[in-house]
């Protein structure tokens, strides 16, 4: 690796190396090929991708990954290969292995069952098979946004149309995959989520939205996966932009899009890898040497060529061509170098790449993984409408009746049993640009015609052999099929992407029409109509009465789907996105039961509520700091009651709050709803419920958001892209108002909604030297310090806290007050440093005082009630606490001088890190200029209790 940062081995300064490192290939063939060994051992190829044409099955994989890697290994290669595959489940794998490797639905069917939770579970079951067999890298999840969802390529391979529901699930995903200890890769920036692919002047789909209107919803996802710190790549599309501020043929090939979108305006700072450069439109306009030098030129740091040896070859020439005309600078591979290095020391090394556990470790898996994929299977599985009851078929069809099945012919997919023979003897030529684009040769699972014949087959099982089964073409209703619809009392139809294949939308509606007809002359004719792919096919068709989803075609979802169709299982699922959330509005508000929250009953829930909303989150938010136990305080002065909503059957948390009342102010420290239940009105149920109990607690004179000890959440956070709903972040929780919006105006809105005013919040920062022990002190700040006469004690346990309560209490909030009392307990891992004049000091030990905070050591309990204090993994923090400064032409100066006896003191207790909690308002300033780096920022809110007259 690195020897440091910014120090490349001197390996490296052959620009021979360095240009393998920035390139990724491939090849078409099952075995090693001489071209793909001349790549890695004479042209030092760093990274490989893998497609279904070079995976057989688990065993073979594994035994050509670590083939691959024995060769790199022998070749002298610091660092392992990236091996990356397609893996994104549903109809996109790029390994399928029915004995070892299990299917998992798409991203849209997992966002069907609406369980953040199970997206996580099923991303780390994939990364871990996948790991087993060498594999390093996933180039997933996928990012896009379908801005137009129903006339889109990409289809199910997207989570849907909603990008705060995309963040969630991808977000999860990412967790996933990482916990696994693969790399991940989101994709296709800036978005292939609303392509035209009419109005392109190139062979090519292009993008005509302005940048301000990607950013309010295409860029969202990506923003957020980048901001929740864990994405390790990302894949930059070829698409083209044509808009009012862009004209880019290429977008992996230009810089506005790398350089200044993706990293500048979006902060990413993991590997950017290109689209593959073997597209045809892009070797007629610049040829593949020029567009591999302004792949480089854009900012990409892997370049990818999938399998073309002379193309690979004329790829690598050109960028050193560009390096010998001065094109591309010998810094611009090396930064790119570093990349591709930190990449792979986090998720690879020798020892791992020469000894992939293989079928040892997938064979005590597959169970557990099966009976996953099984129930994820079961869950999305989504019933849109059933007007007339024809669910469960063995109660509306009797056994003599005939059921009809109409399938499509789809093209086959790569990547299983079923079809691998086809695909060997000759892959299908695409016949349009959308075919093209969705690269389906690196697609996978089943041909269409296989798994319809399955389920035909399945269903005929059920009904002892009673079954008409026939396929359907672009040739429309024939005399057969009329003949047999004639013939039937139920009728099923299967669509596949209808929107994007209209002769089945013709084909479907002729045959509704057609039953509706007969059913007007006293005959039977049941008609569901279920879509296995993309949702929208008849979605807002009323017309077809019974309309049912799977959301992939793969032989799993077909079993799932014949269980749900006889009634072995209740279909979950929902339309994802906007139409789940408008069919959840449309519904009357639900009121939900709202009990006291019982430790010994519900602390392990709430531990499991805690864990599901972490994998969901951001890093900045507390929720994998945060316990059970951090919202219990326990203290005389604190009067504190916490709420839940249940499953009173299962024991499942489905939202909690907590609310605190001290010295006047009553307020909810804490409002979070599981993910997968939110837009249902749990917010709003334990919002009210809160509400009443604080506004029937005597004395309370002042409500607020946010709390500050235990201050989980001072107030709502305002660094929050993501839809959670947290406080405060009731947002999406409340279903009401919590909106697509992003930051904390989602959820400013979401209180707005339910009687807080909002605007006029004050501002609480926490701060953060992340690596204290190279910290230092900025010049001049001590003898500015001594010039002002200002003076510094430490002081421990409640003897000498008189003069610092009674400061706090003049100053600040009586949850404050009570922070410190806490903290002048523990006087074995706290204490508060006092700042004095000198006048004062030498006049008194206890005179006027000019600020205080609070101190403490890794060690100390307040650490459960201030998330923020928890490190990483050993990491040993240092708490500055509330500095409480009032207002003097010295108050910026007594600030910096508490926080720098602060670090001192963290700095002499052996912290690794310094953290400064509840900075007020602008003061997070002069802060900043001594080093500290702002880590979460929140409002806290004070309303009247006027406000809600109508809840007492």
């Amino acid at each position: 690796m690195t020897k440091s940062e910014g120090d490349l081995d001197p390996l490296w300064q052959d620009l021979d190396w360095a240009i393998g490192q920035i390139l990724i290939m491939g090849w078409d063939g099952t075995e090693v090929t001489p071209q793909i060994r001349n790549l890695i051992e004479n042209h030092h190829l760093g990274s490989v991708i893998l497609t279904a044409k070079n995976l057989k099955s688990a065993e073979q994989t594994a035994s050509l990954v670590q083939e691959l890697q024995t060769i790199a290994h022998q070749a002298g290669h610091p660092q392992p290969l990236l091996i990356a595959v397609d893996q994104e489940n549903g109809g996109v794998n790029s390994l399928f292995d029915e004995d070892y490797i299990c299917q998992f639905p798409s991203a849209m069917g997992i966002a069907a069952t609406g369980s953040i939770e199970l997206a996580y579970n099923v991303a780390k079951a994939t990364a871990t098979e996948v790991s087993a067999v060498g594999v390093n890298l996933i180039l997933g999840p996928v990012l896009d946004v379908l801005t137009n969802a129903r006339h889109q390529p990409l289809g199910v391979r997207a989570t849907g149309d909603d990008p705060q529901e995309a963040s969630q699930f991808c977000i999860a995903v990412i967790n996933g995959f990482k916990d696994a200890g693969v790399a991940t890769c989101g994709k296709h920036f800036p978005s292939y989520g609303n392509l035209d692919f009419l109005g392109s002047s190139l062979d090519m789909p292009i993008i005509t939205q302005t940048l301000e209107e990607l950013s309010l919803s295409a860029l969202v996802p990506f923003r957020n996966a980048i901001s929740a710190g864990r994405l390790d790549a990302m894949f930059v599309g070829g698409c083209g932009i044509q808009n009012a501020g862009m004209n880019v043929m290429h977008a992996c090939l230009s810089d506005q899009v790398v350089d200044d979108l993706l990293r500048n305006e979006l902060g990413f700072k993991g590997v950017a890898i290109s689209e593959c450069l073997e597209m045809q439109s892009l070797i007629q306009e610049y040829g593949v040497k020029g567009g591999t030098v302004m792949a480089v030129e854009a900012g990409n740091d892997l370049v990818l060529l999938c399998r073309a040896h002379d193309v690979q070859l004329e790829a690598i020439s050109g960028l050193k061509l560009g390096i010998e005309n001065g094109i591309i600078s010998k810094e611009r591979i090396h930064t790119s170098v570093k990349r591709v290095l930190r990449l792979k020391s986090a998720c690879t090394s020798w020892q791992k790449a020469l000894n992939p556990p293989g079928l040892s470790l997938l064979s005590k898996i597959h169970s557990s993984h099966h009976a996953l994929s099984r129930m994820a299977y079961d869950q999305s599985i989504a019933v849109v409408r059933d007007r007339e009851n024809l669910l469960p078929l063995s109660q509306s069809l009797l056994q003599g009746e005939e059921l009809l099945l109409l399938t499509p012919l789809v093209k086959p997919l790569p990547a299983s049993a079923a079809t691998k023979s086809m695909l060997e003897k000759a892959a299908a030529k695409a016949s349009s640009i959308h075919e093209r684009w969705v690269h389906q040769e690196r697609g996978a699972i089943m041909s269409g015609e296989s798994v319809f014949r399955e389920l035909g087959r399945s269903i005929a099982r059920i009904r002892n052999g009673k079954l008409l089964h026939t396929s359907y073409t672009a040739n429309g209703l024939r005399p057969v099929h009329e003949n047999l619809i004639n013939r039937a009392s139920a009728i099923i139809i299967v669509t596949a992407d209808a929107n994007r294949n209209l002769y089945q939308t013709g084909f479907t509606k002729h045959v509704a029409m057609m039953c509706h007809m007969l059913r007007s002359t006293g005959q039977k004719k049941s008609l569901i109509v279920v879509a296995v792919s993309s949702p929208y096919d008849f979605a807002m068709d009323k017309s077809i009465g019974t309309y049912v989803c799977t959301f992939d075609f793969t032989e799993t979802a077909m079993a799932s789907l014949v269980r749900a169709l006889y009634g072995e299982i209740v279909p979950q699922g929902s339309m994802p996105g906007t139409m789940r959330k408008s069919k959840k509005v449309s519904k009357t508000r639900q009121q939900w039961l709202v009990e006291n929250y019982d430790r010994e009953r519900d602390g392990a829930a709430l531990a499991e509520l805690l864990a599901t909303l972490a994998r969901s989150s951001a890093p900045s938010l507390p929720y994998a700091a945060a316990t059970a136990q951090s919202f219990e305080l326990r203290a005389p002065a604190v009067d504190e009651a916490h709420f839940v909503v249940r499953n009173s059957s299962t024991g499942t948390l489905y939202g909690f709050v907590a609310t605190y009342a001290t010295g006047g102010i009553g307020a909810i420290g804490a409002l979070f709803v599981d993910p997968a239940k939110r837009n249902v009105s749990i917010g709003r149920s334990l919002h009210r419920r809160a509400m009443r109990a604080l506004l029937q607690r005597p004395g309370v004179q002042k409500l607020q958001l946010g709390f500050s000890f235990p201050g989980v959440f001072p107030g709502v956070p305002l660094d929050l892209d993501t839809d959670d709903a947290s406080v405060a972040g009731a947002g999406g929780g409340g279903g009401a108002g919590a909106g697509p919006g992003s930051g904390s105006g989602g959820i400013k809105s979401w209180f707005d909604n339910v009687g807080w005013d909002t605007q006029f919040p004050r501002r609480l920062t926490n701060m953060a030297i992340e690596d204290l022990a190279s910290w230092t002190a900025p010049e001049g700040l001590l003898p500015s310090i001594q010039r002002a006469n200002v003076s510094f004690d430490l002081i421990h346990g409640p003897d000498n806290a008189e003069s610092v309560l009674a400061h706090v209490g003049a100053h600040a909030g009586p949850e404050v007050a009570e922070l410190y009392r806490f903290a002048l307990q523990e006087t074995n891992t706290s204490g508060v440093v006092r700042a004095k004049s000198g006048a004062a000091a030498a006049a008194a030990a206890d005179g006027a005082l000019l600020g205080t905070v609070i101190i403490c050591t890794a060690a100390s309990r307040l650490s459960t009630y201030l998330p923020a204090l928890r490190g990483h993994g050993a990491e040993d923090v240092g708490g500055i606490l509330a500095p409480v400064v009032p207002a003097s032409p010295q108050a910026t100066l007594v600030l910096q001088g508490l926080a720098f006896m602060g670090v001192r003191q963290n700095k002499a207790h052996k912290s690794a890190k310094s953290v400064l909690s509840w900075v007020l308002d602008e003061e997070h300033e002069p802060l900043e200029a001594m080093g500290f780096e702002v880590q979460q920022t929140f409002d806290e809110i004070t309303n009247s209790p006027d406000n809600w007259s109508d809840l007492n």
